[in-house]
């Protein structure tokens, strides 16, 4: 059994009492994560921050109106019961995660929420039997579904095309320098550097375990090395580059697949058979880097074919020469 899971109570076993404290304690918590989104995006999207401000404000209001019903009918002790209380009840991303979602991440997060708290009270309020109740999650319902237009409004009043664009536009490039362009520089490196190493080792002992072996140790150390460079390189709070972490484990992964991608082919037994695949892939994958620097970096096409593709060239005659010689 699950730990913790057999001291949760079921919904359906939950007094009328317990359910206004459950709500309450859920507005609560939804009002600080809103919070907490609107800290994260406060300065680099301030429109988008003013929104959740709003949402957050919104979720005050029904917590008190909440509070209010229960002083009204169960006095002010309100019981402590919460999300984590109660078996099924929908889960909420922990806050900490935040940090890790890009804007339309969060938007979507926030939409799915409400749509999320709107769905669980519609159904809630089909098990229950007591009118009371059964009125009471009715309009908890129905306040979720009024969260939803709310937020719609906020969006008119705060994020016109304009400001939605710019936003747009800052996320972009913040996803290119965090992403793309450290991914860039590993796949480069890692499809690039490692052609001669093996094709050497593939010309100069025609076997393809052997060369596949050499490949596979030029490809992860290359990964190894070019993670660790980014991450250390900058801590990402001049240049805004984002997260150290993040950059590392693009570059590193990046630079790992550049690598693997033409080692993978000398699994094959047949020596010539799995050379001629190679070249394929190297061809797939220089071309990709011509496509990605063209269509992320604005790098011109063919400025990036001449730096890509002969270079790459170059470095694969290159060992094919040396194995060979």
């Amino acid at each position: 059994m699950i730990p913790g899971l057999a001291s949760r109570r079921r919904f359906s076993d939950l007094s009328e009492r317990e359910i206004l404290a459950l709500a309450i304690s859920s507005e609560e918590d939804d009002a600080r994560i809103y919070r907490s989104y609107a800290e994260r995006l406060r300065e680099d999207y301030p429109a988008s921050a003013a929104i959740f401000d709003g949402m957050a404000e919104e979720e005050d209001g029904h917590r008190q109106s909440l509070i209010e019903a229960h002083e009204k009918r169960f006095g002010d002790v309100i019981p402590l019961i919460r999300r984590e209380h109660v078996a099924g009840f929908y889960a909420r991303r922990p806050t900490w995660l935040v940090e890790n979602l890009s804007l339309e991440d969060i938007r979507g997060e926030a939409e799915g929420m409400e749509r999320q708290a709107q769905r669980f009270y519609e159904h809630a309020a089909q098990r229950v039997s007591d009118a009371g109740t059964r009125k009471l999650l009715g309009d908890l319902a129905a306040a979720e579904a009024g969260h939803r237009a709310t937020a719609d409004e906020l969006v008119a009043e705060h994020l016109d095309s304009e400001t939605r664009a710019a936003e747009d536009r800052t996320a972009h490039r913040q996803f290119v320098l965090t992403w793309v362009q450290p991914g860039l520089a590993g796949l480069m490196d890692g499809s690039v550097s490692t052609l001669a190493p093996i094709f050497a080792a593939a010309f100069a002992t025609q076997d393809p375990w052997t060369t596949f072996q050499v490949g596979l140790a030029a490809s992860v150390g290359a990964g190894i090395s070019m993670g660790f460079t980014e991450a250390a390189s900058d801590d990402g709070e001049l240049s805004g580059r984002g997260s150290p972490l993040k950059r590392g484990v693009a570059s590193g992964v990046m630079t790992t697949l550049g690598g693997m991608g033409h080692a993978l082919p000398y699994l094959i037994p047949d020596f010539w058979v799995a050379t001629y695949i190679a070249i394929a892939v190297v061809i797939v994958e220089l071309w990709a880097i011509v496509w990605i620097q063209n269509r992320y970096m604005q790098t011109p096409f063919m400025r990036a074919t001449v730096q890509v593709v002969i270079g790459g060239a170059l470095v694969l005659a290159a060992g094919i020469l040396i194995g060979g010689g």
